[in-house]
């Protein structure tokens, strides 16, 4: 069994002049299969809140207050991982071709998918929450645009250290690629 260590005991050994830590999120096991109306899709780089745009990891205290280290970094950038996180579990989900911005492909996509996220923070209460709105353009000419707000919560406990934090970040955007799918997408 896999033994993490809490945030702060992390924090506080790389404080000690220990080396910098980086987590990296593991891709979360993908919803099912979810037939879409359109053939191809792009992900344009999700947009963050200020501080989910850094590479410290703020975990959101009993109080409200954010709190990050400089010592305890995300493996990647949030922004280009969780574009990249999101346009993987939209691929395996919708078995249609899916890329991030700009589209590499021709012709161009059918659809184009933005997400604008105001949450996406892990808290001691126990969950990893994510919130936003997305929209979908419909660039075939179907007129199937779409725009749609999004809460999701995946447990998580009040003790969490950096690895279950990171896949509760993982299992989360799954879960927004799941919905994408099933209700901006069909």
């Amino acid at each position: 069994m896999k033994r993490t260590l809490p945030l702060a005991l992390v924090a506080l050994l790389a404080a000690c002049g220990g080396p910098e830590v980086r987590i990296a999120v593991p891709p979360a096991e993908a919803p099912e299969r979810v037939g879409i109306g359109f053939s191809s899709i792009e992900v344009r780089d999700i947009t963050l809140p200020t501080y989910a745009q850094s590479e410290s990891i703020f975990v959101e205290e009993a109080d409200g207050t954010l709190v990050g280290s400089d010592d305890l970094l995300w493996a990647d950038d949030p922004q280009r991982a969780a574009t990249l996180e999101l346009s993987r579990a939209l691929a395996e989900i919708t078995d249609v071709p899916v890329a991030p911005e700009p589209w590499p492909f021709e012709p161009y996509p059918a659809a184009r998918v933005e997400v604008r996220v105001e949450e996406f923070v892990a808290s001691r209460s126990g969950a990893f929450r994510l919130a936003g709105q997305y929209f979908v353009a419909a660039l075939d000419g179907s007129g199937r645009d779409r725009a749609r707000l999004f809460r999701l919560s995946v447990p998580l406990a009040v003790d969490a250290g950096p690895g279950q934090i990171a896949a509760a970040r993982g299992q989360a955007m799954a879960a927004l690629a799941d919905r994408i799918a099933r209700d901006g997408l069909r």
